[in-house]
């Protein structure tokens, strides 16, 4: 046999081999809607941290499944002392930073120092870490954190990208060049385009990790995104946007596309402190004007389930407080003239750029526009929501999904942007915290999550939906979120 026909014969063989025995492929692009702002999630207030860096890059004490497990990560195992305030945790032995350093218990120490400090951005400062009021690392894989009182989801909070431990030597830097424990390491960030991860080859598992680098793609525009996906730009798009064209991608046999749950409680937040939202009937005015239904079949092509108050279906203690505020113009109205709002009312509405603020807000404008109250519309960049309306409170009303899960303690803080301040409230969360038994926490939080809805703080709208788009080679990306990660340690092409 010629040379020539070897090699003919030698490629029809690999042509006609199983797809398991051939090469695999090993990198990944990723759709996100969303660019964070910066790479440290104990710094910023960003879903899009956590959807690049948890689980990846960071890793903490626990992790929370897809199903919402906690399960073990950095820490081996803990006890939890009767009184529910002390908590030991045994850490994994010989985990290493990707800089090369020991993580040991004094890493764990630091980094909730660092997150319970005056000066520290952490957004779960005020009900996670300011509350620890002690901790002591009695030898380098053993950590004992006592709490101020309890905390029944510390567990569950450990394990979210806030949790997340940093090393030392590079925590100053991390927002722009991540140091973690994971399994991928930072290698690149584009602004305004991508970022980059590598496989890291000093993990611990290594030889599970089947991807060598993945890169984030920030395709922020709906027609985009379906574009990028039917070009094969991007392999996947755990968060799609563009919901009107699901039934093409689902017709089309090289993709698949999954419809899960996440814990982003869609709102209209108001500023409770701003002339005449300070007033609860115009707040209720609000929730009487704006029709659920309407807005989910706009915004979310029907897949949101509504929701009353600040929590989900998913949650522990949930209860369904949709029946309070049913769709009512002539309500609002009333209440409106009770409250002695001259209409036409204007006020503004900031819409970050998700599609289900874009299109909601049209809704939204329109609803509010049959009850006297004229909502000019501003679409602002995610950077401009995070220094106007999170941080300078600078907006009358505004349309965001919270996916941070069990969260009602943000209501507690009266400098929260909602300015929402309630003695009443802060009381019930104390009690929540301090249930003697989960009979007691449970009804703690159904009375928490009432007031909420009594108050009126926002128009509670609905649950963000999952809605994932993949090649259908791709598996292991998770189609719900309890967090807003892409865990990709188990993520593999067959």
């Amino acid at each position: 046999m010629s040379k020539k026909a070897h090699v003919i014969a030698a490629a029809l063989v690999f042509a006609l081999l199983p797809a398991a025995a051939k090469a695999a492929k090993d990198t990944l692009v990723l759709g996100m809607a969303l660019e964070p702002p910066g790479l440290d999630p104990t710094t910023g207030a960003a879903a899009a941290i956590g959807e690049v860096t948890q689980y990846n890059v960071y890793e903490g004490l626990t992790k929370i499944e897809e199903d919402g497990k906690v399960t073990p990560l950095l820490a081996q195992s803990w006890t939890v002392s009767p009184d529910q305030k002390t908590y030991t945790f045994k850490l994994q032995p010989g985990v290493k930073f990707q800089n090369g350093e020991p993580f040991t218990s004094a890493d764990v120490k630091f980094t909730f120092e660092r997150d319970a400090a005056a000066d520290s951005t952490n957004k779960e400062k005020a009900s996670v870490f300011a509350k620890i009021a002690r901790i002591d690392t009695p030898d380098p894989l053993t950590v004992v954190l006592t709490l101020k009182e309890v905390n029944a989801n510390l567990l569950f909070n450990l394990g979210e990208d806030t949790g997340a431990i940093l090393e030392p030597k590079s925590a100053a830097t991390d927002a722009t060049h991540p140091v973690g424990t994971g399994p991928f390491a930072f290698a690149d960030w584009v602004k305004g385009s991508s970022i980059t991860l590598t496989k890291w080859p000093g993990y611990r598992a290594a030889d599970k990790i089947k991807l060598d680098k993945v890169t984030f793609r920030f395709i922020n525009d709906p027609a985009a995104q379906v574009a990028a996906v039917l070009a094969g730009d991007v392999d996947g798009f755990p968060r799609f946007g563009a919901l009107d064209s699901l039934k093409q991608l689902q017709s089309d046999p090289r993709f698949t596309v999954a419809i899960g749950s996440t814990e982003g409680k869609t709102i209209v937040a108001i500023n409770n402190k701003r002339k005449p939202f300070d007033d609860v009937r115009v707040r209720r005015a609000l929730a009487y004007a704006i029709d659920r239904k309407a807005v989910i079949a706009g915004a979310s092509n029907g897949l949101g389930v509504p929701i009353g108050s600040h929590y989900t279906p998913n949650d522990p203690g949930y209860i369904d407080l949709t029946g309070l505020y049913p769709y009512d113009p002539a309500k609002a109205k009333a209440l409106l003239r009770e409250a002695g709002v001259k209409t036409p009312l204007d006020v503004t509405l900031k819409l970050p750029p998700p599609p289900y603020a874009r299109q909601g807000g049209q809704i939204v404008a329109a609803e509010l526009a049959q009850v006297g109250i004229n909502a000019k519309i501003e679409n602002i960049e995610w950077a401009q929501w995070l220094d106007g309306v999170y941080k300078h409170k600078n907006y009358d009303l505004t349309i965001v999904s919270h996916v941070e899960p069990r969260d009602l303690a943000i209501y507690a803080d009266p400098d929260f942007y909602y300015q929402y301040d309630s003695p009443k409230f802060r009381a019930l969360m104390e009690a929540v915290n301090t249930a003697p038994d989960e009979a007691a926490r449970l009804k703690a939080l159904a009375a928490a999550q009432r007031q909420l809805a009594e108050d009126a703080v926002n128009v509670f709208l609905y649950v963000l939906p999952q809605v994932s788009v993949a090649k259908a080679e791709l598996h292991g990306l998770w189609h719900n979120s309890p967090i807003f990660a892409n865990d990709l340690s188990a993520v593999y092409w067959q």
